[in-house]
């Protein structure tokens, strides 16, 4: 099913509210003037919750699935309903806020 591509501009925390950025954009495709996330951009997590309850807090996080159909670069592009992992914790990401101009599958 569509889904909408995610760019450098998503807003995106890990499953205990840390906000998520991506480390290396591929700017060379971009949607809503903003360079999409493949399949092979790292992300670092900042400020997640897990930090004073003596459980490692999320770190960094990668993406574990991509659009089937379309790519930049020769990766996946990530699309909302992309599944990712985050270090150590082993918990997943959410997209909360994406363009929605363009989609991918």
């Amino acid at each position: 099913m569509p889904a909408p591509i995610l760019h450098l501009g998503a807003t995106i925390t890990c499953l205990h509210a840390g906000p998520a950025q991506p480390l290396s954009p591929f700017a060379r495709v971009m949607v809503s003037g903003q360079p999409v996330v493949t399949l092979a951009t790292p992300y670092a997590v900042s400020g997640c919750s897990l930090s004073g309850s003596g459980s490692p807090p999320c770190v960094t996080a990668q993406w574990v699935t991509g659009a089937v159909r379309v790519m930049a670069g020769g990766a996946p592009v990530i699309i909302q309903t992309s599944q990712a992992v985050c270090t150590p914790t082993g918990t997943g990401l959410l997209p909360l806020v994406a363009q929605t101009r363009v989609l991918a599958t």
